[in-house]
C-alpha cells in the first residue's frame, strides 16, 4: 500500500487554463486560501493579474492528505483560492437524478403566488447568520452530562397530511382561502367590466293618469 501513496513536493503543478464558467459548481470540493512564499511573490502576483486580465482559471494537480488531487486555481481578492474537485465517478449526473421528474408547466395563480411569496423572502447572504445546530446540540448534551442533568429529550416531528398546493400557497402569501388578484395587463384590463346601456326615458304617463279628474255632477 505505501508504494500506491504519491510523493509530495509541496507544489502547484498547472496543466491548463480554462475560462472561469466552464466547470459546474457540482464538481467543487474544498477551499484553499493560497499565498506566496517570500521568494515567490512577483510570480505570484503575475500569475493572479494575468488570471484576471485573461478571465481565465488554472487547472493544477498536487498532492493533498496523501492523494494525488486536482484544483481549480481562481484569483480571489489580493491572492489566489483553489478548491479541490471531485472526480468523475464522485458525481451523479443531473439527468439520473431527475429522469424521473416530470415535465410540468406551472401556470396562472400558482405562478404568481410563487413570485409573490419569493419577492417578500428577498434578501442578501451573510455566513454570520447561520448557526451550526448540531455543534451546539452536542455542547449542550455534554453540559448536560457535567451538571448531572437528564439530557433533553428531542420532539418527533408531527407528520403533516399531504395538502392542497395552490391552498398552502395562500396561506403562506398571507391571502388565507381567497384569491390572488391576477396582474393588470393589456390583455385583461377590461375583463370582468361591462359596459352598462344607457337608462331607459321615463315612461309616458297613462293617458288616465295624464287627463283630470271629473267631478261628480
Amino acid at each position: 500500500m505505501a508504494a500506491a501513496v504519491p510523493d509530495s513536493d509541496k507544489t502547484l503543478k498547472i496543466d491548463a487554463f480554462i475560462p472561469c464558467n466552464e466547470i459546474d459548481d457540482v464538481y467543487f470540493d474544498k477551499p484553499y486560501y493560497l499565498a506566496p512564499d517570500k521568494m515567490g511573490t512577483d510570480a505570484f502576483v503575475l500569475l493572479r493579474d494575468g488570471m484576471k486580465e485573461a478571465k481565465v482559471a488554472a487547472i493544477a494537480h498536487t498532492v493533498l492528505f496523501r492523494r494525488v488531487r486536482t484544483v481549480l486555481i481562481r484569483p480571489h481578492g489580493k491572492g489566489l483560492i483553489a478548491t479541490t474537485l471531485n472526480f468523475d465517478y464522485e458525481v451523479r449526473s443531473s439527468e439520473e437524478a431527475f429522469e424521473e421528474l416530470p415535465d410540468l408547466k406551472i401556470e396562472g395563480e400558482m405562478l404568481e403566488l410563487a413570485e409573490h411569496i419569493i419577492g417578500t423572502k428577498k434578501g442578501s447572504f451573510d455566513a454570520s447568520t447561520f448557526d451550526d445546530r448540531y455543534e451546539a446540540a452536542v455542547a449542550e448534551l455534554v453540559k448536560a452530562k457535567l451538571e448531572g442533568r437528564a439530557l433533553p429529550k428531542k420532539k418527533a416531528p408531527a407528520a403533516s397530511k399531504p395538502s392542497d398546493l395552490l391552498q398552502a400557497l395562500r396561506e403562506s402569501a398571507g391571502l388565507g382561502g381567497k384569491k390572488a388578484e391576477p396582474k393588470r395587463t393589456a390583455g385583461n384590463a377590461n375583463k370582468g367590466t361591462r359596459r352598462q346601456k344607457a337608462a331607459k326615458p321615463a315612461a309616458a304617463k297613462s293617458k288616465s293618469a295624464a287627463s283630470p279628474t271629473r267631478r261628480a255632477g
